[in-house]
């Protein structure tokens, strides 16, 4: 480029310039709207859970107090008759609710005590290396993935007097046949199995869960103390375990009281009432004649209000046990 051409090119005098926006400065209503989506989106993402709950949850837990309140018919649900205290009374005064709750309190004992300690034995046996061990993970889940009712008619085939495969092995054992279904205990023994088999596994998983947060610094020091598989499992893997345990006691001690699928189908026809002579009729059971075979809705809701303040209470103890567990670590 030739000295004449620079010189026109500097003496050109620069073009006009417009207003300008520095760079790198968000504009206000992008500043506003960025607060705004920090600020209310995370209730924006939770709030249709909790109109879902709101809608199936907490609506029908109150119209069932209200309800529990009135004498209110299935045949006529819009008619309501101000009843008071009369229908929680009334439920004092029935040996058939009192007989329900023992029944509930017996397969929740039956229930609970042995599938928590199965589940803590194989907890503790698939927390050591074992061959294919997630397919033994798998199978321990299996029974909880089944149908309640699948489940259930298969131990009612299981369980049968004159065909069933358990007076079978019996009586290769010597042993008479058993009426199952006809028994207080017998009937209850077997509704408790079917609870047994559907939930150890599950409860299993949630063991192994906990012992594979232990430390293994704990074990490699009861190991160089001379402890045993047997002791380590005593003094380091239960105290470990203890929130769990406990987590799990109360969740299945909620769910026995809440027991109704697997004694309706065992029951057959009559499955609501939990037998000829309610020998194994749980609360759930008791709520279900109640409001959807005697049509006695506001009794039904009574009941239903009672499980909850057994449920309430479950929960006020173990709030109570973990305080006192948190004091004594």
């Amino acid at each position: 480029m030739t000295a004449t051409a620079e010189a026109a090119r500097d003496t050109q005098a620069p073009p006009p310039e417009g207003p300008r926006r520095e760079r790198g400065r968000p504009r206000p209503w992008r500043s506003r709207l960025c607060r705004w989506d920090v600020r209310y989106s995370p209730y924006a993402f939770v709030a249709p859970f909790f109109l879902f709950f709101s809608a199936f949850g907490v609506f029908p837990l109150l119209y069932t107090g209200w309800a529990s309140l009135h004498r209110v018919e299935l045949s006529s649900p819009d008619h309501m008759e101000w009843a008071g205290a009369h229908n929680y009374l009334r439920l004092l005064d029935d040996d058939f609710f009192w007989n329900a709750l023992r029944n509930t309190f017996t397969i929740g004992v039956l229930s609970t005590v042995p599938q928590l300690l199965m589940a803590l034995g194989l907890a503790h046996l698939l927390h050591f290396r074992l061959r294919a061990a997630s397919f033994w993970r798998v199978a321990l889940l299996t029974p909880y993935a089944t149908s309640v009712a699948a489940a259930t008619l298969v131990f009612v085939l299981l369980y049968g007097r004159d065909y069933g495969m358990v007076n079978w092995a019996l009586g290769a054992a010597g042993i008479g046949p058993v009426d199952w279904q006809s028994g207080r205990w017998t009937s209850q023994l077997a509704v408790s199995s079917i609870v047994i088999w559907r939930w150890t596994g599950y409860n299993a998983l949630i063991y192994l869960a906990a012992m594979q947060a232990v430390p293994d610094e704990l074990y490699e020091s009861a190991a160089l103390d001379g402890a045993s598989r047997a002791q380590q499992f005593r003094h380091v893997t239960v105290p470990a375990l203890r929130p769990t345990i406990l987590f799990t006691v109360v969740v299945s001690t909620i769910g026995a009281t809440q027991l109704f699928g697997e004694p309706l189908l065992f029951g057959g026809a009559g499955g609501q009432k939990g037998g000829a002579a309610h020998q194994f009729q749980t609360l759930g059971l008791y709520l279900y004649e109640q409001g959807w075979y005697d049509f006695h809705l506001g009794r039904a809701s009574a009941v239903a209000w009672t499980m909850f303040l057994i449920l309430l209470l479950i929960g006020a103890v173990n709030a109570v046990v973990a305080r006192q567990l948190g004091k004594t670590r």
